[in-house]
Parts: structure tokens; C-alpha cells; sequence
């Protein structure tokens, strides 16, 4: 994998091996003499080969930790992101002496910005939408496996025509880059994971458009709703919002010192 300019080759390798002889790290490096299996070794050849072609790992082993929990992964949702922990934080910070409160995630993926925020907040009701099939029946198994089923409804829908109930919060990480852009993404990204969780149309905005649409149907009076944007979009965003008649509580940087969350109100 180190001729493929795969960065972390040599820890890609163990995480790998510990995929397929379904044990810890840990074990791997204090067994690195043993031997392995002849199906142990044919499968970890074709991991490694995949990884070798730029596979994403959390797609190669079907998991990826994110907030304080591991989610299950798939190729049909988008591979959680360090910095969209930023919303998880933001939603914790706004909220901490409330309790049931109605929470929406608009694009809700494979569940972990909504399913994290709910094993915080033990009183809170989630709601998450998918146009994606793939992502709802995930986004539901991780709610299982979470033990939040009790607390939490999915709905297969479009934005556009989502009108079920009110809310106190309401979060996205809509697909926020521009078409054109796409093809400079890293091959690990383009290639592999679901471009309709990427596009955002010619201006990169006409998913955030009709999430800040709906969230203004949505939402109660004084409610907040939390977007990720792009880093070079904050000011085009705060004049969408602005439109529809939120205020701009803050608007934060991530971890690569660019702005990626917007934090408002409704009034």
C-alpha cells in the first residue's frame, strides 16, 4: 500500500487484519509473527488491494467512531467527519438544562450527528430524513444497536416534501459542493462515497436553499436550526438565512481553522 501513497499504509494494514481475524489492534502487534490462515490471508490480500485502489477504510471494515460512539458504515451513506462534531457540540452547549425537546436531522446519513445528540440528551425526540433508502434502513440500525428505537422516527423523503410536526432544533450537513468542484475532491472521496451526499448543485447551495426553506416551515418560533456549510460560503448562507427570517447566533471554525457551522434563530 506504501507504493500506492496511501499515507498511514502501515497502520491501514493492522486495522485491516484486525477486520479479518475479528480481534483488537492491540493483538495484532503483539502477534505480528503468527501465521495466518489460508482464507485469513486470501481475504486480507483483497482488503489490502482495495485500500491499495483508495477504498475508504470505514467502508472496507463497515464502522467509523464518531462523537463517543461507532457507527455501522456503508457505501450508501457519507463517512462521519471530525468536524461535523461541531453541530454535536453546538446542540449540547445550546441545550444543556432542556428537556423534551423535538430534534430534526434534515439528510440524516447514517444516523450519528442525530443518534449522538440523543444519547446525550435522554429526554429528547429525534426525527431523521433521507431521500436515501440505503442511509434510512442504516441510520435505523445504528438507532437499534444505540438502543434509541424508542425515541427516534425515520422517514424516506425529499426536503421539498417533508410537512410532518414542529421543532425545537433542527440540524443538517446538507451536500454542500459546488458540481464542477467535485472532480478535485481526493480520489478516496469521488470515487467511492455517494455523490448525492457531495453535490450541491452549480452553486453549491441548492440543497442548503431548501434546507433553510423548509427549516423556516419547520421550526418553532424562537428555535434554532445548526448548519454545516463549506468553508468559502459563509457569507452567501447568512443572506439565505437572513431571508427567512433567522438571526445568526455565531458562526464557527473547525478544525482546519475554516468556518463550517452556522448556529441560528428563528425570529
Amino acid at each position: 500500500m506504501s507504493q500506492a501513497n496511501i499515507r498511514y499504509s502501515e497502520l491501514d494494514s493492522e486495522i485491516l487484519l484486525s477486520k479479518v481475524l475479528n480481534k483488537e489492534r492491540d493483538y495484532i502487534i503483539l502477534n505480528s509473527k503468527k501465521e495466518l490462515s489460508k482464507e485469513s490471508y486470501s481475504l486480507f490480500k483483497r482488503l489490502i488491494k482495495l485500500r491499495s485502489f483508495g477504498k475508504p477504510i470505514a467502508y472496507l471494515i463497515g464502522k467509523k467512531e464518531f462523537w463517543k460512539y461507532e457507527f455501522e458504515i456503508n457505501e450508501g451513506v457519507l463517512i462521519p467527519r471530525p468536524d461535523t462534531e461541531l453541530i454535536v457540540e453546538q446542540v449540547l452547549k445550546l441545550t444543556k438544562n432542556k428537556s423534551n425537546l423535538k430534534v430534526l436531522d434534515i439528510g440524516v446519513g447514517s444516523g450519528c450527528i442525530l443518534l449522538s445528540i440523543l444519547k446525550e440528551r435522554k429526554e429528547f425526540y429525534g426525527t431523521g430524513i433521507d431521500i436515501n433508502k440505503k442511509a434510512i434502513n442504516l441510520a435505523r440500525i445504528n438507532a437499534n444497536k444505540l438502543d434509541l428505537l424508542n425515541r427516534i422516527k425515520f422517514f424516506q423523503s425529499d426536503v421539498d416534501n417533508f410537512n410532518s410536526g414542529k421543532y425545537d432544533l433542527i440540524i443538517s450537513n446538507p451536500p454542500y459542493i459546488k458540481n464542477l468542484d467535485l472532480k478535485y475532491l481526493d480520489k478516496d472521496i469521488i470515487k467511492y462515497e455517494p455523490k448525492t451526499a457531495l453535490d450541491g448543485g452549480l452553486d453549491g447551495l441548492s440543497e442548503i436553499r431548501k434546507v433553510i426553506k423548509k427549516s423556516s416551515e419547520l421550526i418553532k418560533n424562537k428555535g434554532k436550526l445548526i448548519l454545516e456549510i463549506a468553508f468559502n460560503q459563509k457569507e452567501k448562507v447568512k443572506k439565505l438565512l437572513f431571508e427567512e427570517k433567522f438571526y445568526i447566533n455565531k458562526i464557527l471554525k473547525d478544525l482546519g481553522n475554516n468556518y463550517r457551522c452556522i448556529v441560528c434563530k428563528k425570529i
